[in-house]
């Protein structure tokens, strides 16, 4: 039997996997597949309440902290929702805010808006995240972005080593993950875009 499993060279096989003894919770899109990839990442919630069930249920388990994907499609849907209620009620959680530029699943749309790295960095300071770091595959095409003051950037190489420092902030934390699809670059290769 033959089990859905990410492209290759999709940027879903490095970012959906967390340092040994976490969780993670699924979500909407391609890295939703992380449920059949990685054993340590639990049932995924509707689109836009993506790490909501974990503010419900905190309180009733010993687990300190887990880390919630969430796709940039998803995120400009809905998503930004999920996270307000996250900071509101001061969940230990680290929302992984999956850039890859691309509604891949469906076949490459672009994201039904203006988005960014820089824009999603803003958006979630002002609703009261105050711990963000960007992982990027070229952190250098970042150095220069109008990110919010304090953004950390990182390779993804360090992905682990910065996980595991996130799991132990408290309240709300983001990791924004960028790294373009593979399938989006194989499109735009064909199409002289890239």
């Amino acid at each position: 039997r033959r089990v859905p499993y990410f492209c290759s060279g999709c940027p879903h096989n490095t970012s959906t996997k967390i340092p040994e003894g976490s969780k993670a919770m699924a979500g909407i899109g391609c890295h939703g597949m992380a449920l059949y990839a990685r054993p340590n990442t639990l049932v995924p919630t509707q689109m836009g309440g993506e790490g909501v069930q974990w503010v419900g249920m905190r309180r009733y388990t010993k687990r300190r902290h887990v880390f919630q994907n969430l796709g940039d499609g998803t995120y400009y849907h809905s998503g930004l929702l999920a996270i307000r209620a996250a900071v509101a009620s001061s969940a230990n959680i680290t929302y992984k805010i999956l850039y890859n530029d691309a509604v891949a699943m469906t076949g490459g749309q672009p994201v039904d808006g203006p988005i960014s790295p820089a824009a999603i960095a803003h958006q979630v300071r002002h609703e009261g995240v105050q711990t963000i770091v960007l992982v990027s595959d070229d952190p250098s095409r970042h150095r220069t972005a109008d990110l919010p003051s304090g953004t950390r950037i990182e390779h993804r190489d360090r992905l682990d080593a910065v996980q595991r420092e996130l799991r132990d902030v408290p309240g709300c934390t983001v990791l924004l993950y960028e790294q373009t699809c593979a399938a989006e670059k194989r499109r735009r290769r064909k199409r002289g875009e890239l």
